[in-house]
């Protein structure tokens, strides 16, 4: 996961990335995957954050519903 956040961040460099579904779930992501990115971006410094969804694991289907 680490790996393949790395080349977002090196692709589109966002504010944020927001974790949804059940992965959201497993709060020793929040931590470790942060310090382990770093390895796969293109900079010396990442500023990207690293959030846990605000809805829970069906914020999929709350968006679903709004549409």
């Amino acid at each position: 996961m680490a790996r393949a956040l790395g080349q977002v961040i090196n692709i589109l460099d966002p504010d944020a990335i927001v974790l949804g579904g059940g992965l959201s779930n497993l709060m020793r992501l929040y931590d470790h995957v942060p310090k382990l990115w770093g390895e796969h971006v293109f900079s010396d410094r990442v500023v990207t954050r690293f959030l846990k969804n605000r809805h829970g694991d069906s914020s999929g289907v709350r968006g679903a519903a709004w549409l």
